[in-house]
């Protein structure tokens, strides 16, 4: 009697992994609420937003690999990223929702503090502000306009077509000797 390895599961067993990836996918949507608190605190651009989605992306993927080594004995099933969707949206309409309204509130709340404590600090350094704001346009406006100049005095490249037709026929050859004669 030969003995052959497990390579299929049972439907009670898929059915436990399918719980645990959903499970799964309600972790990955706290962890993507960790990411959304960090740019409610600092916000981004575009480009660095992209960058933080692209780790988590490569983060997830990860996590989605480990998951099927430790859980399916290195079986990758689509019904695993099926039931992370499924719990990161159920996490994400429900928990989610909560979680990063309250944290707008707090932020909110801890801004609208941190501008009162900032108020005296802001009517002192007004005035002071405005002074050097006022240098450093006129300084701006001297380095922009040196730039013109120099723009000015770089010789611009020729306008003329090799391809043109009349060029070819060479109807412009008499125009450009009568200039240099004068």
């Amino acid at each position: 009697m030969r003995i052959v390895p497990e390579t299929y599961f049972a439907v009670s067993e898929e059915l436990r992994l399918f719980g645990l990836s959903c499970a799964m996918g309600a972790v990955v949507g706290a962890a993507f609420d960790a990411v959304r608190a960090i740019r409610l605190i600092l916000p981004h651009n575009r480009f660095l937003v992209a960058v933080e989605d692209a780790v988590f992306l490569l983060l997830y993927s990860m996590a989605l690999t480990a998951f099927a080594a430790a859980a399916a004995r290195g079986d990758l099933r689509a019904y695993f990223v099926i039931g992370n969707i499924l719990g990161f949206l159920v996490y994400f309409v429900t928990l989610g929702s909560i979680v990063m309204k309250t944290l707008r509130k707090l932020f909110l709340t801890i801004g609208t503090c941190f501008g009162l404590i900032l108020r005296p600090v802001r009517l002192i350094f007004a005035p002071l502000y405005k002074k050097v704001n006022v240098k450093f346009v006129r300084n701006l406006q001297i380095v922009v306009k040196r730039f013109k100049k120099i723009k000015i005095v770089l010789l611009k490249r020729p306008s003329m077509l090799y391809n043109k037709m009349e060029n070819k026929k060479r109807k412009n050859v008499k125009n450009v000797v009568e200039k240099n004669e004068t």
